[in-house]
């Protein structure tokens, strides 16, 4: 992290303790420590405290998220909504095989602990995946899925991947993201000519 300013070490490491720990387990100390940040950095930053310094790193895992799904689109010379998908379900098993099973989705773990009275942290949330949605349903209306359906899949494919992602952690084995990519393309495949008939 050479490039990133301390206040934005700060939120990539609190995205990061969220994805292994969750929100409630995220501790300030060991954020910084992470950071490397000088002292004081969190009152400098972050007057609104943890509830703060969680928005912002779940804002900037979910602009992550989108940007990855526009970087998947632009990088398939004919792009497919199978193709997105599997582009989608490839950075997660390259990220287990490089670094492990001990990080999963940010948004996911802090809606494991958003079952609780917060509707602060369930709203941050809610906002975290429709910047996410958004980003997969304008990469299917570009590929000519209609709109109405580009919307549905965009559901699928995320609800599938994050389900994906929970057994390849639990099971410590990528198969499942290999399974379900393969298991949904030609599903995916088949909506995209419906802008044609």
């Amino acid at each position: 992290m050479p490039d990133r300013t301390p206040r934005e070490r700060i939120v990539y490491a609190t995205a990061q303790s969220i994805r292994e720990r969750g929100v409630a387990d995220t501790a300030l100390r060991d954020v910084v420590a992470r950071a490397a940040a000088p002292r004081g950095s969190l009152q400098h930053y972050f007057p609104g405290g943890k509830e703060q310094l969680v928005t912002e790193a779940l804002q900037w895992s979910a602009d992550f998220a989108a940007a990855s799904v526009a970087t998947a689109f632009d990088s398939m010379r004919a792009p497919t909504p199978g193709g997105l998908f599997a582009a989608m379900a490839r950075q997660w098993r390259e990220e287990f095989l490089r670094r492990g099973y001990g990080r999963g989705c940010p948004l996911l773990a802090a809606t494991a602990d958003a079952a609780g009275p917060d509707p602060r942290l369930c709203a941050t949330i809610n906002t975290g995946f429709d910047r996410w949605l958004t980003a997969v349903r304008d990469a299917l209306r570009r590929m000519g899925v209609p709109a109405p359906r580009a919307r549905s899949l965009a559901i699928l494919m995320i609800s599938s991947l994050e389900g994906a992602i929970v057994l390849a952690r639990t099971r410590q084995d990528v198969t499942p993201l290999t399974d379900v990519a393969r298991e949904l393309r030609p599903l995916l495949d088949a909506a995209a000519p419906e802008a044609e008939r």
